[in-house]
């Protein structure tokens, strides 16, 4: 991709600020009107369902590999030098923070990306997570937290290249990881048809998985066209997000980077897409519960994004997307404990239980029964109300088309009200 004519006019600083921008501004309107969000996937699977929110989810990751391994394939991105391949990477943070990530994501109701999105919205609860998960992150990396991490991190380090490429690891080239992608991609696009999304849904989902394809051929062509060194990178919401408040709080003259566009561009695509649609609205606590329980999974999130190397974007879908080893094993440790931290909190009701959440338990309840279920029917949620292992919070009285942490409930990218089937929930 050949960029000379705008490093010419913008200048080096203005074209990687810019190109973030304009990729976080799609990834924004994508996943605004989509409500593409790993926490809403994995509450689904955990219940036994392959439903709206599993099928939206695969379609953006498959996109994403997809997209970056045929760029990579046809020999117009090389993600060689890339953080997630070319630096030694740590298993025991990938793991440890992975799964308090996980953790913190449904504590929070939403991953890092999901919280960014949603404080466009007008959601308070997103906004104040956002800014302690942002907090988190910088302490995690230069701050208090950063000998706890540096000690999780080393306790597991691997630096040999053939066994950061999951791909060289298991014996595969350039036309493996595009076979792998192809096979990901048919059974993605079997289960959302399966689920009968609505168009919008689908183009929600391909355009953030778009995206992340666009990053990093962004990133790339400007690392071998830019006369100063530029990081081959594509979306991620830790490191980018820690940059982002140190920069609002640091004196003017900090270095300018794709990170600096990226999240303001991500907060004004789902404000504008938000504000397109009408769906805007302004959105608190209920009770001090429900916010002690966002601000534990805020701080779980922020020093399980930085252990971790990356976010449930950053990590599990730009990293899974160049078949990083960690980036992997980060991604299953949170659907591993996203999956644990929703039995015992949400179901079972054991720890922070948080009587406002009735209503979104019974939803996701509903949801799942909706989907295409998979496991046996013991486990899977039963009736009108919440499943035979939550305690009885009165959620059996909400309703199934109640409203979420992202406000009315709408089609996923349309602007008229939604069928039940696509309520996409985060």
């Amino acid at each position: 991709m050949d960029l000379t004519g705008v490093l010419d006019t913008l200048g080096e600083p203005g074209t990687i600020v810019l190109g973030g921008l304009v990729i976080g501004m799609l990834f924004g309107a994508f996943a605004q009107r989509s409500r593409f969000c790993l926490r809403a996937a994995v509450v689904e699977f955990a219940r036994g369902s392959l439903g709206p929110k599993v099928s939206l989810w695969l379609i953006a990751f498959s996109m994403a590999v997809l997209g970056t391994q045929a760029l990579i394939l046809s020999g117009l991105l090389d993600v060689s030098e890339s953080r997630q391949l070319a630096a030694a990477g740590s298993l025991s943070g990938a793991i440890i923070g992975g799964l308090m990530f996980g953790v913190g994501m449904i504590l929070t109701r939403g991953c890092s990306g999901r919280l960014l999105v949603l404080s466009a919205n007008g959601n308070l609860r997103a906004l104040l997570s956002g800014l302690i998960f942002a907090v988190t992150a910088q302490a995690s990396l230069h701050g208090a937290l950063s000998p706890a991490r540096d000690a999780l991190a080393g306790l597991w380090v691997v630096e040999a290249p053939s066994v950061l490429n999951a791909l060289t690891l298991i014996g595969l080239e350039s036309r493996g990881g595009v076979v792998l992608a192809l096979a990901l991609t048919g059974f993605a696009v079997f289960v959302a048809v399966r689920n009968r999304l609505s168009p919008w849904v689908w183009i929600g989902g391909l355009g953030v998985g778009g995206t992340i394809a666009a990053g990093w051929l962004l990133t790339y062509s400007l690392s071998y066209q830019a006369f100063d060194p530029v990081q081959v990178e594509s979306l991620s919401f830790t490191g980018p997000s820690a940059d982002t408040l140190m920069l609002v709080l640091n004196p003017p003259g900090s270095a300018l980077d794709f990170d600096v566009g990226l999240v303001p561009g991500v907060f004004l695509g789902s404000f504008l897409a938000a504000l397109l649609c009408r769906d805007l609205k302004l959105e608190g606590f209920q009770g001090g519960y429900a916010m002690r329980r966002y601000i534990v999974g805020a701080v779980f999130m922020g020093f399980g994004g930085m252990l971790a190397g990356g976010c449930a974007v950053g990590a599990g879908v730009t990293g899974g997307a160049v078949f990083a080893l960690t980036a992997w094993t980060a991604l299953f440790c949170m659907w591993v404990g996203a999956a644990l931290a929703d039995l015992v909190v949400d179901r079972w009701g054991l720890v922070l239980r948080d009587e406002a959440a009735a209503g979104e338990n019974a939803l996701a309840n509903a949801m799942a029964r909706r989907g295409w279920s998979f496991l046996p029917p013991w486990w899977r949620p039963r009736g009108p109300g919440p499943d035979r292992h939550a305690p009885d919070d009165g959620a059996a009285s909400a309703p199934a088309t109640a409203p979420s942490d992202g406000g009315r409930a709408v089609s996923a990218g349309s602007c008229r009200p939604a069928r039940s089937r696509d309520v996409l929930a985060s």
